[in-house]
């Protein structure tokens, strides 16, 4: 486990407004390392927009973005990934024309390894995550469920302090969702890292965050453990809302 103790990073008082839109409406969250936070709510809810902000994809319309005390709003974001922040997108974002290792090892490569100890590395995580025996395939051969994988991955090249994971189970079985718990889980465990995740299956939410953000139509709503979260009023109103 690598020791990031003190470590945090926090969002503060951040408005995302899309001309007349307002996506993220002055929200407040703070992790720390070895922590899993839920970040959960209907469609819309601004979700994805607040991870975009504190990963330095998008400029918040007011408030800030800190890591352990300083202010990244304004850094590009590969300089926020060299910070230790890391993420995955709901959309894969591999590269299909490239081996699958090749897709982990650019992500080293981008953070200043050499192509030897990114390729090293790379070799590891897949052997992790379970991949190994795939790295030599096309990316763009992998099941859809594997991009997922292929994905957390190349997020925890360079052990980063947080990773922000953006619905890894999307489109996942039962079982596979059983899988993704026990590595999340284990990513914590063996990186050390505070993880947020977003996600709509509650099974997943439930079954592996300590603690949950609920957001809804860029609000806060309600915020606690997985137990508190479930029987909020808010939280029900707002999810029977969606139907």
């Amino acid at each position: 486990m690598t020791g990031t103790a003190g470590s945090e990073l926090e969002a503060k008082g951040v408005v995302v407004r899309f001309e007349g839109l307002t996506a993220v409406d002055t929200v407040n969250e703070v992790v720390h390392p070895g922590e899993i936070v839920g970040l959960i709510g209907p469609n819309g809810a601004g979700k994805t927009t607040l991870v975009n902000v504190m990963t330095g994809f998008q400029d918040p319309s007011s408030g800030d973005v800190l890591l352990d005390g300083q202010s990244i709003t304004k850094i590009v974001p590969h300089n926020v990934r060299r910070k230790g922040i890391a993420r995955t997108f709901q959309a894969g974002r591999l590269f299909r024309e490239m081996s699958v290792v090749e897709n982990v090892e650019v992500a080293g490569v981008g953070l200043g390894l050499s192509r030897k100890h990114a390729h090293t590395m790379a070799m590891g995580l897949l052997d992790w995550i379970g991949l190994a025996d795939k790295a030599d395939d096309l990316a763009g051969a992998l099941p859809y469920t594997d991009e997922r994988r292929v994905g957390i991955a190349r997020a925890l090249v360079m052990e980063p302090k947080f990773v922000l994971l953006d619905e890894p189970a999307a489109g996942m079985s039962d079982q596979e969702c059983d899988d993704l718990m026990t590595l999340v889980g284990d990513l914590r465990d063996r990186f050390g890292c505070g993880v947020i995740l977003i996600e709509h299956n509650m099974r997943v939410i439930m079954g592996v965050c300590e603690r949950i953000h609920v957001l809804d139509s860029g609000k806060t709503i309600a915020r606690g453990t997985p137990a508190e979260v479930q029987n909020d009023p808010a939280v029900i109103e707002a999810y029977l809302g969606e139907g």
